[in-house]
């Protein structure tokens, strides 16, 4: 009797949780090898609980398929219990050592049989708690469209109480019916365990068949893998794509699930879709702010401050002043000039400030200079009141200057011009508190200096013309 070929048809269902990833895969080893061996242990801990045994049984006794002889040879012998399987890692946990040995004991013990694509997911949302700047993150703000109003004259959405909600499961299967017909994708949602954020990773190749026939390492490939992340209570979306040294970035040629800028295209387009409702459409606009710091994006485009709060408007947001300097009823409120005279906090932290700087630079500890005084005045109006460490850092600075070098403000530039005649690139662990320091030393105006220099545009990208940004991208 002949044997029947296998039929394999084209299905929009995503990938499933319980795909297996082969235990010996030498990129999932590495995958996993990020995490320290307390994240290790607590992955452990989560898979074994009663509500995920079924989703992540461990491998016993009662599986094996080879003889008590040959299990003996095993590196680690199959536990009869679940429990037991629970007592190992309890044991590893009481007594001290290296993370390997727990890497070990899951890939090559109680989980040899593979790991599925859900833990694995579950793995890169730990190693993102742990290292919240191990990625690099843009923000776009959620818009409404309104059929009535062109896109140019709508004004700025008033979000007060109508922020769209967003159902879970509800949402995933809107997401996947707009991409199912390009790709192949599995979804994880997750809460963040530190940050007030829920974090959707999607992991796609370019396969119209629900389980591909691949090479195992594609399902390790950090490239083919998009982070969304929702903060809560406000109308921002956080975006970003992996690209690990490691990973292999296919180039522009190739399909659309490997290809990472059209990845991002893809998915970005589709979000917004997916969190549409009948008469309340959605669109995803930019906000030229992107770094690698989730808690900078949660204080610059989250629902606690707003980008009106940086720099000198710090000095309200820090409730160093009442009342707002938009407020024409009059208030008995002191200026920002008495406010920083008058501060003894900021008075004993700028003379411990100023008397290290002229120590190192060899001068004695004397007074200050009148031009020393104004310069620290105009730095405080300038980058705010607080410490010169940034509550919200920028890793990146990105300037685009439209203007020609030597130009005066009188010649008639073309004002359509996009391309850039110079193009600054300022970039460190905190780009904002450098520049002010730079201040500090006498090395740049701070009078002089636009809003996009000093944090309070709130901005790690900038298109310049005259010195005022006239344009904002990603």
């Amino acid at each position: 009797m002949a044997r029947s070929k296998t039929v394999r048809a084209p299905t929009t269902a995503s990938l499933p949780n319980n795909l297996r990833i082969p235990s010996a895969t030498p990129s999932l080893t590495k995958a996993l090898g990020k995490l320290s061996r307390q994240a290790l242990l607590d992955l452990a801990f989560l898979w074994l609980e009663d509500r995920n045994i079924t989703s992540f049984p461990p491998y016993l006794q009662q599986d094996e398929e080879v003889g008590p002889d040959d299990d003996e040879a095993l590196p680690y012998p199959a536990a009869e219990t679940v429990q037991e399987v629970r007592q190992v890692y309890e044991d590893l946990q009481d007594r001290k050592g290296g993370k390997r040995e727990v890497l070990e004991r899951i890939l090559e013990g109680d989980w040899r049989n593979g790991i599925t694509l859900r833990q694995l997911a579950m793995a890169d949302l730990r190693y993102m708690d742990d290292r919240p700047a191990s990625l690099r993150w843009t923000a776009l703000e959620l818009t409404r469209i309104d059929k009535h109003k062109s896109s140019k004259t709508q004004p700025p959405a008033d979000w007060s109480g109508s922020v769209p909600r967003m159902q879970a499961s509800t949402f995933v299967q809107a997401l996947q019916r707009e991409i199912s017909p390009l790709v192949k994708a599995h979804y994880h949602l997750a809460r963040s365990a530190t940050l007030p954020l829920t974090f959707l990773r999607i992991f796609v190749v370019d396969s119209p068949y629900q389980s591909p026939r691949q090479a195992a390492e594609v399902f390790t490939d950090s490239s083919r893998v998009i982070y969304v992340a929702f903060p809560d209570s406000c109308p921002f979306v956080y975006t970003s794509i992996t690209a690990s040294p490691g990973s292999k970035i296919a180039p522009a040629t190739s399909s659309v699930a490997t290809d990472t800028r059209t990845l991002q295209r893809l998915v970005r387009d589709a979000i917004p879709k997916a969190l549409s409702r009948p008469q309340e459409r959605f669109s995803l606009t930019a906000t030229s702010l992107a770094a690698r710091n989730l808690p900078t994006l949660l204080a610059l485009r989250g629902p606690g401050r707003s980008t009106a709060a940086n720099g000198a408007f710090s000095i309200f947001s820090d409730a160093a002043l009442e009342g707002s300097p938009l407020d024409p009823r009059p208030s008995n409120t002191v200026t920002p000039e008495e406010h920083i005279a008058t501060s003894h906090l900021a008075e004993k932290e700028n003379l411990i400030l100023d008397s290290a700087k002229r120590k190192s630079s060899g001068l004695e500890n004397g007074p200050l200079s009148p031009v020393s005084k104004q310069r620290r005045l105009a730095i405080h109006s300038r980058f705010g009141t607080g410490s010169a460490l940034a509550p919200a850092p920028l890793d990146r600075l990105d300037i685009r200057l439209l203007d020609k070098p030597g130009s005066g403000d009188d010649e008639d530039d073309d004002p359509n011009s996009t391309l850039p005649a110079v193009s600054l690139t300022f970039a460190g662990s905190d780009v904002v508190s450098g520049i002010r320091k730079l201040a500090e030393l006498g090395i740049v105006d701070p009078e002089r200096m636009p809003s996009w220099m000093t944090g309070e545009e709130g901005v790690s990208v900038a298109t310049v013309r005259r010195g005022r940004s006239v344009r904002r991208d990603i």
